[in-house]
């Protein structure tokens, strides 16, 4: 697998599996009816941010990440990223591989830690995920979730200093 900065080219990849997991309203805040150009302008960054593509040996876009600081101003120096993995290539590595690339592009660009601001906490391979990659939840926003199955669910502040 190869993580490398996504381009305009990668979109038509990337916005089924975004558009399946948006429309799924299970682990995103976004509106479950977000259309594609709504999709595009809020994935796909500019610097400061960053987007990347996770890619197998023929090419085919696995998953992504969107990379960028957290806050303006005095509050800069915190990184935040989200991430997407199409459901087809789940369970497969390539949302660790996009969290230690994140990790690593965000210690190397001289932030200071990341912040992830909600995570749904039914996302349990998620939360699994962060914490061992070094997270800890540092808060829970009781019922700060609207899930479409499990009804208020809580919304989960992770974070890791570097």
């Amino acid at each position: 697998m190869q993580i490398r900065e996504a381009t305009a080219a990668d979109w038509p990849a990337i916005w089924p599996f975004f558009h399946t997991i948006v429309a799924a309203g299970e682990t995103y805040t976004y509106p479950r009816d977000m259309d594609e150009a709504a999709g595009r302008e809020s994935w796909l960054l500019s610097p400061p941010g960053r987007t990347v593509v996770a890619v197998d040996e023929a090419g085919t876009v696995l998953g992504s990440a969107k990379m960028n600081p957290n806050h303006m101003g005095g509050a800069s120096h915190i990184a935040s990223a989200s991430f997407m993995v199409a459901p087809e290539h789940g369970g497969k590595g390539v949302g660790r591989a996009l969290g230690e690339h994140v990790l690593d592009w965000a210690r190397t660009s001289g932030y200071r830690a990341m912040q992830f601001n909600a995570v749904v906490e039914t996302n349990t391979r998620a939360v699994a995920l962060w914490k061992s990659l070094g997270f800890e939840t540092v808060a829970t926003l009781e019922e700060g979730f609207r899930h479409p199955r499990h009804g208020y669910v809580g919304l989960h502040i992770m974070y890791q200093r570097f």
